[in-house]
């Protein structure tokens, strides 16, 4: 049969209150890929529930914060008639292959995963069994399309390298079965990565040594995306600095945490890297970076913010984006999932 064609796929957690870091870290990596590849961007609510009611909500909440994903897809540039947007849940075939795979990993994969530490925390014995099988999820997510690549983050680069073991060792397995049916590279292809540009993984604007969150109690450590252009500015302006002006060294940044991470978000909404940045604002007080800062800010993020607000309020042309892409994605995923039923040996109706 012929090579993998080649196919992005990546997922957001519908966790509400999307932020800057976000949009930076992922969904702005989304866009760009659009004209490269074939793209299936999922809001992957089945991984939302790992984590204790209490965290994502409750059903209303989860509906809401659904849309809201799928809202802040379509605003930042996500066309979903040329590509594939939908949400996981709506596709059976994620929780049947999530199965198989967690027969094919091995706990000892797993018990290396550092997420489930940090999710679990010192309380594991409490924490849910979808959270400790949460990355055979993942691969199924993108090994239900065959995807030949996946944008990813820092933190989700260990996951990746468990999909393509779990890919690796069922090609493995069923080599010869899956010889049979004609596939001559194996079945599953061995996912690569898409490292991002400047500003993957974007701070508080309070600490610049944490990462930016929804979680965190003070709103002035984040933009969200539905911040106005004073929120955004009143932000951007009371954000933690150091008392010197900017430097113009690479090396002299990286011993600056917060100076370091509003260079990074300025280069990853400019589009130019920080030493881009650093040429033309090094040896500036922070008060004038800041105020170029927040007029690059309010240009790219203000559109964005008023669309989702537009979007929230037609729920049904969001579940029938939902809808539409689910129908599309499940034309792919269930003959993926037919034919590993045949390479395990499971009898057909």
């Amino acid at each position: 049969m012929a090579a993998f064609q080649e196919r992005v796929f990546s997922g957001v957690q519908p966790t509400g209150n999307l932020h800057l870091g976000n949009y930076l870290g992922a969904i702005k990596r989304f866009v760009e890929l659009q004209d490269r590849y074939e793209c299936i961007y999922c809001v992957v609510d089945l991984h939302a529930i790992t984590q204790p009611v209490s965290v994502w909500g409750g059903p209303k909440e989860l509906a809401s914060n659904i849309r809201e994903v799928t809202a802040a897809f379509i605003a930042c540039g996500i066309d979903p008639k040329a590509h594939i947007v939908f949400n996981q849940s709506q596709v059976h075939e994620h929780a049947e292959l999530a199965w198989i795979f967690n027969c094919i990993a091995r706990m000892g994969w797993l018990n290396r995963m550092t997420q489930f530490k940090e999710k679990a925390g010192k309380d594991r014995e409490n924490a849910s069994v979808g959270l400790y099988a949460y990355p055979c999820l993942m691969a199924a997510d993108i090994l239900a399309y065959r995807a030949t690549h996946v944008p990813v983050g820092e933190d989700q680069k260990q996951h990746l390298e468990l999909t393509r073991d779990i890919a690796q060792k069922f090609n493995n397995d069923f080599a010869e079965r899956i010889a049979e049916l004609g596939y001559t590279d194996g079945f599953f292809p061995l996912t690569e990565p898409l490292i991002s540009g400047p500003a993957t993984r974007v701070m508080s604007l309070r600490d610049g040594t944490k990462k930016m969150s929804k979680s965190d109690p003070s709103d002035y450590s984040r933009i969200n995306l539905t911040d106005d252009a004073d929120a955004i500015a009143q932000k951007f302006r009371k954000a933690k600095t150091d008392p010197h002006p900017l430097p113009a060294d690479e090396k002299e940044l990286e011993k600056r945490p917060e100076a370091e991470n509003l260079v990074g978000i300025y280069a990853a909404l400019a589009d130019k890297t920080p030493a881009d940045v650093l040429r033309e604002f090094g040896g500036a007080q922070f008060s004038t970076f800041k105020n170029a800062l927040v007029d690059l800010s309010v240009a790219k993020l203000g559109p964005i913010g008023g669309e989702m607000k537009r979007l929230a309020q037609d729920p049904g042309y969001i579940d029938g984006v939902l809808a539409d892409g689910a129908g599309r994605a499940q034309v792919i995923a269930a003959p993926v999932l037919q034919a590993v039923k045949d390479i395990v040996g499971f009898v057909r109706r």
